[in-house]
């Protein structure tokens, strides 16, 4: 398949640096979350419990804003405005299935958010590229160019990382992610979760707070409950592309009074 075009001046890059640990053997079995043990010690010590404050400092730091961007403002709200379909550009059926699972779980924990799989790649207004890990820096080069790649591997030396493009009104129009395969279950897992939730829009990852699989600091592998309050917050009608810090202040507290609602209910379920 045909690698995607180099992305205009309003592409935005979203990058998650890893931890270092020790990798898990590549398999050909396909894994889900509670199947892994760093995952599974990781949803026990999760903290599900959270003040106001803590959703309202994280949600304004991750949605607005961004990490590392090619140009263009980062003050306001961006997100999809309509139906989110994902393409995966594969030849590994494994991840490509574990992917499958992980957007029918971020479409189950979202509200407002209509997000699935889809099999064909005009159809998709977000593609995924799998790649084996020797190939990521041209893959990354073919999306970017030769320079943009170096500067984001010199700075940053990511093993995955997604980006979007939106209009003038902030809505996103077309996002990219790249996930390499070929390094253990966990490590894959932990990329596709971020990666594709921030493909979804909560761009700016932030060392400050700890709860958030948006923090350099912290992997996790699952969509944690911190943010599933994030992206709740953010695909909510009432939080719409484009709005500023104050706007979005001013309906918060009422839009999250009906997500804390909601959050609880479908983790209770699946409990």
């Amino acid at each position: 398949m045909s690698a995607l075009a180099p992305p205009s001046s309003g592409f935005r890059i979203a990058l998650l640096v890893l931890a270092t640990f020790a990798f898990a053997p590549d398999t050909a079995t396909i894994a889900g979350a509670g199947e892994l043990p760093a995952i599974a010690s990781r949803q026990r010590a999760e903290k599900k419990s959270f003040t106001d404050a803590e959703i309202v400092e994280g949600f304004l730091k991750i949605a607005i804003g961004a990490e590392f961007h090619l140009a263009g403002r980062v003050d306001r709200i961006r997100r999809f405005d309509g139906p989110v379909r994902v393409y995966a550009e594969s030849d590994r059926a494994d991840r490509k299935a574990q992917l499958a699972k992980i957007v029918a779980d971020i479409g189950a924990r979202v509200q407002h958010l209509d997000i699935a799989m889809t099999s064909t790649s005009e159809a998709a207004n977000v593609r995924v590229k799998l790649v084996r890990d020797r190939d990521l820096f041209r893959t990354m080069s073919s999306f970017y160019g030769a320079e943009k790649a170096r500067e984001i591997r010199t700075s940053l030396d990511p093993q995955c990382l997604s980006g979007f493009r939106k209009n003038d009104n902030f809505e996103i129009e077309h996002s990219d992610a790249i996930l390499t395969v070929d390094n253990g279950d966990f490590v894959f897992l932990d990329c596709a979760y971020e990666e594709l939730l921030q493909s979804l829009g909560p761009i700016n990852d932030t060392t400050s707070v700890p709860w958030t699989m948006f923090n350099d600091n912290v992997s996790m592998g699952y969509f944690d409950v911190y943010d599933q309050y994030i992206l709740n917050l953010l695909y909510d009608p009432r939080i719409k592309p484009g709005m500023t810090v104050q706007e979005v202040k001013a309906v918060l507290p009422d839009v999250l009074t009906d997500v804390r609602i909601w959050v609880k209910r479908v983790n209770d379920l699946k409990e």
